[in-house]
């Protein structure tokens, strides 16, 4: 396993010096979260010679905007805005090999699902979405791109909150480009059990976000790393693990403290 950080927690004016400071803290990976307005040509150009430059993988990617997380929404122009930004992602994921993400919807679920956990899409619904899912992987075709779903908590999202039902959802596409993203954060408030999800979605698990369960660096919360990152060498999982939460205080002192904390589990 490889440890990677994402961008927006890395103190840097540029990607490239984001990238040069994790070098330095003993990252080898950054996911690289581009707010979608601020996209251009200049950081396009960054963006593809960023490991040539810095030493450091860009090993995931990802457009932020107010679009984000609504790939299924019922209204037909949000929807189609949504889904161009993420095959945007997907595409130039695509050429530098990285991986991106989808979900059946991000963001706060009113009425909050207080005590109906674990809803399941209707026949209609679970197709359309797997339509969607087929439409965003395809500029991932002939790439050692992919497109991931990730399982989202019950309150950011109605449906596919745990990496299990992710699995299952991937499974029956049958797509080289799709996988399951295991984000510990969202598993340690949907998953029974971490040991046994793992183990469920297996090799389907093409990416790793971390976060204890509080949302903040691993170690300051009450997750069973050594357990977790156990179980991931149990099912041979050798790709990237993601710092994606809380810096917890100044990332120059934590983030370096965090790659010693990761590098004793994963080895």
């Amino acid at each position: 396993m490889r440890l990677s950080c994402t961008s927006t927690m890395v103190p840097g004016k540029s990607l490239t010096e984001k990238a040069r400071n994790l070098s330095r803290w003993g990252y080898e990976g950054i996911a690289v979260f581009v707010d979608y307005v601020d996209w251009n040509q200049e950081l396009y150009q960054e963006l593809l010679s960023l490991e040539e430059c810095t030493g450091v993988v860009p090993c995931e990617f990802a457009f932020g905007d107010g679009i984000y997380g609504h790939l299924m929404d019922r209204d037909p122009d949000i929807r189609k805005k949504s889904r161009d930004m993420y095959k945007l992602a997907a595409r130039i994921s695509g050429e530098i090999g990285a991986v991106t993400e989808l979900e059946f919807e991000y963001g706060p679920q009113s009425p909050l699902p207080l005590f109906h956990p674990y809803a399941k899409m209707g026949k209609e619904e679970e197709q359309e979405f797997c339509e969607m899912y087929r439409e965003l992987a395809e500029p991932l075709k002939g790439t050692k791109g992919k497109m991931l779903l990730e399982g989202i908590n019950r309150y950011e999202s109605p449906y596919l909150n745990s990496i299990r039902d992710c699995r299952d959802i991937v499974g029956s596409l049958g797509l080289k480009e799709a996988g399951v993203l295991a984000d510990f954060f969202h598993m340690s408030i949907e998953e029974t059990d971490y040991r046994e999800s793992i183990l469920y979605a297996g090799e389907y698990i093409k990416h790793v976000h971390l976060g204890d369960s509080n949302r903040l660096l691993p170690g300051y919360g009450m997750t069973d790393w050594k357990a977790c990152f156990d179980t991931l060498k149990e099912v041979g999982y050798k790709g990237f693990v993601n710092l994606e939460c809380s810096t917890c205080g100044n990332p120059a002192v934590t983030l370096p403290e965090t790659a010693d904390f990761l590098r004793k589990l994963i080895v």
